[in-house]
């Protein structure tokens, strides 16, 4: 997303060395392009997992991107946020989210595609583009955002497990529209909460609080 901020920190950096550290061998074997998953709450710091993830990947030369959910929205930021307020029935992964076009662009990805059309979100101006990403020499999709550990086409998954209170002073320093403090936007990310709190399960890779790494069995 256009006009988004990514603080990539140590933290963030240590725990994709590890991740990338027991993947690499697979992606490397692979005679297709490999998929990755980075699912958790808002402020959790997908986002930044997934470039530093793709940093980590680099120093192996396997060459990848990142797909970003907030891309996938139905209605830019402002928009989204104005549609929450009038229906209280406008959230989730299946209301607001387009999650079937970044499965097809996951899809295409895989099938060899050296091209795939996503939308991209310009945050500043609050609307809705299209782009086209060349996925020429690609062999690692990254798809981070809250509601990914629902995507089919993903090999490994991550999941975040800090919540809305532990990303607090994540999301002071991103300070995306003065979203924190405000009640409404506290009153989405606890019912956020509540839909992901499953996702955990089905991830292969668990990032706790303090961002260490658990390999899920």
């Amino acid at each position: 997303m256009k006009g988004d901020i990514v603080i990539l920190e140590e933290h963030h950096k240590h725990a994709a060395k590890l991740i990338v550290s027991k993947i690499a061998a697979d992606i490397n074997k692979t005679t297709r392009r490999f998929t990755i998953s980075i699912a958790g709450e808002s402020g959790s710091g997908k986002s930044e997992m997934g470039a530093a993830i793709a940093s980590e990947l680099n120093k192996y030369e396997i060459k990848s991107i990142v797909l970003g959910q907030d891309d996938y929205f139905i209605l830019p930021p402002r928009s989204n946020d104005a549609r929450r307020r009038e229906d209280p029935d406008w959230l989730g992964p299946h209301i607001e989210v387009k999650l079937e076009i970044l499965e097809k662009n996951l899809q295409d990805a895989l099938m060899g595609e050296n091209f795939i059309t996503k939308p991209v979100v310009d945050y500043d101006k609050n609307i809705i583009e299209k782009e086209t990403i060349n996925l020429t020499g690609v062999k690692v999709v990254i798809a981070e955002g809250t509601y990914t550990s629902l995507l089919k086409s993903i090999d490994k998954k991550v999941f975040i497990e800090a919540n809305r209170l532990d990303t607090l002073e994540h999301r002071k320093k991103r300070n995306r529209g003065n979203e924190v403090g405000d009640p409404f936007i506290e009153h989405i990310l606890e019912t956020e909460h509540k839909i992901i709190a499953g996702h955990k399960l089905l991830s292969d890779f668990v990032i706790t609080k303090d961002y260490n790494v658990v390999i899920v069995d």
